[in-house]
């Protein structure tokens, strides 16, 4: 099973979000989205992230880098996974729900409390604007762009709309982190800790990793 400790930086919470991706860089933990569970998806573009928390927030911030680029969808609680995405799965320890948080690369989210992929409670519109989002790309939706493009990603997620006590944290929580694109040229499922499934499938705690707060 994977691990990691995200690092406390509590100077995150006073920074713009467009400015903490040097802190991020340098003081955060850095890991990488580069598991190819099904070799029928081989394209495997760079992803990695940085993960770092304060009191009260989760700070992630991808970079990704790789051919074409897609963001049909504009509005929060659209389906994702089928522009240029990345994902952030977690769940506490003993709890049979998890949450998923996936982003498109101009920051459109679609997040959820599930029970599984078909079971689910999906965020209202105000717990939606709590997620604040930095994407070096313009928030506006264009189709499928062939070439080769980096893009950063920032995303800010409140601890308590993950179910979780800023004043009594645990010591774990358990997640994974994804970089997908189904609706695309080249669909790929990337993993940051590796699934093992026979076919694609992102929603499966058991395989998650250990985070460390």
């Amino acid at each position: 099973m994977k691990k990691l400790k995200i690092p406390y930086l509590v100077t995150l919470d006073v920074l713009d979000l467009s400015s903490v991706g040097y802190l991020l860089e340098n003081r955060a933990c850095r890991e990488y989205i580069e598991a190819v569970n099904w070799s029928e998806y081989s394209y495997k573009p760079i992803v990695a992230f940085d993960i770092a928390r304060t009191d009260v927030n989760l700070y992630i911030r991808y970079f990704v880098r790789g051919n074409s680029l897609k963001a049909v969808y504009d509005t929060d609680n659209s389906p994702v996974h089928n522009d240029s995405c990345v994902e952030f799965f977690m769940k506490k320890v003993d709890d049979p729900e998890y949450m998923n948080f996936e982003f498109n690369c101009i920051g459109t989210c679609d997040a959820a409390h599930r029970q599984s992929r078909d079971i689910k409670q999906t965020l209202s519109q105000d717990e939606y604007l709590t997620i604040r989002r930095y994407t070096t790309l313009e928030h506006k939706p264009f189709q499928e762009k062939r070439g080769v493009f980096s893009w950063e990603l920032v995303v800010c997620i409140p601890l308590e709309l993950m179910g979780l006590d800023p004043k009594n944290l645990p010591e774990k929580i358990v997640g994974n982190f994804y970089k997908c694109a189904d609706d695309t040229d080249a669909p790929h499922y990337l993993s940051w800790s590796p699934i093992d499934l026979p076919s694609p499938d992102f929603h499966c705690p058991e395989f998650f990793g250990e985070l460390y707060l």
